[in-house]
């Protein structure tokens, strides 16, 4: 009765042994780059994790004749990857160092596409105002289609602002105020739109509530901002009605620049 009860112990104390022995040990201290200790940094190895203690020292026991990866990891370095292969009862160590998680960032270029919206201000692009169709292309057609404005004449470039008189609407160019820049009366016919659309950069218009930097106008403000040239370019229009021809550049120093167009309409 004994015999029988010691022999699987036996068996039992023998597996144990063997199980034991198919383990090794890795253990070490984290360094970062100034071979300063690491604290807190995360290793994980087949299956089992640890983290390392105020000194940077970490012990993880890992299974034997097996090729494993270990991995350190830390929220503020980058992360280390190492393959290791143990004999059975080995005690390996394994000093990584980590180093800091920093990234190169590329050239950043800023400019000036995006625009700061007002309230109020309705923002036209001028590529918008070259392909609208009308009887005379240029802004005044867009300005006709917003809320507010309405014309007597679609052969006219003219327009009034709730309710107002068609000399009542304000004008800039290029921060400067254009006085009467119809030049016609009403109701009277037009050929072309006093703005070169090839040349404008930004166009603003704002029916009411604009800022008072703009005057004492009492029915809207159109303020138009031609662009500057950053390199040489070219632009050419024809058709049965007329034709345009707009020219931009800038001299080798990047001091001057320039920019013109010529128009004509049957």
């Amino acid at each position: 009765m004994t015999t029988k009860k010691v022999i699987p112990s036996i068996l039992f104390f023998l597996f144990f042994i063997s199980a034991f022995a198919q383990t090794a040990r890795v253990k070490g201290v984290v360094l970062d780059e100034a071979n300063n200790p690491v604290p807190a940094a995360n290793v994980v190895c087949d299956g089992n994790a640890t983290t390392a203690n105020e000194n940077g020292f970490y012990q993880l026991t890992v299974s034997a004749n097996k090729e494993l990866t270990i991995v350190f990891t830390h929220t503020t370095l980058k992360k280390i990857s190492v393959k290791i292969n143990l004999k059975p009862n080995e005690d390996f160590e394994l000093n990584p160092v980590m180093l800091a998680n920093a990234e190169q960032l590329e050239g950043v270029v800023i400019s000036n596409g995006i625009r700061k919206r007002v309230e109020g201000l309705t923002v036209i692009a001028p590529d918008v105002i070259r392909k609208i169709p009308g009887a005379n292309a240029g802004v005044e057609n867009i300005l006709k289609t917003l809320p507010g404005v309405y014309s007597n004449n679609e052969l006219s470039t003219q327009y009034a602002v709730r309710g107002g008189n068609y000399d009542e609407n304000l004008v800039y160019v290029n921060e400067i105020e254009v006085y009467r820049p119809f030049l016609i009366r009403s109701g009277q016919q037009e050929g072309l739109s006093f703005t070169n659309t090839d040349l404008v950069q930004n166009v603003d218009f704002s029916a009411g509530g604009f800022q008072a930097k703009f005057g004492d106008k009492l029915s809207s403000v159109l303020d138009i901002t031609y662009r500057q040239p950053k390199k040489f370019g070219a632009a050419a229009e024809a058709s049965f009605l007329g034709g345009s021809l707009a020219l931009e550049g800038v001299s080798k120093n990047q001091k001057w620049s320039a920019i013109g167009g010529i128009r004509y309409r049957d």
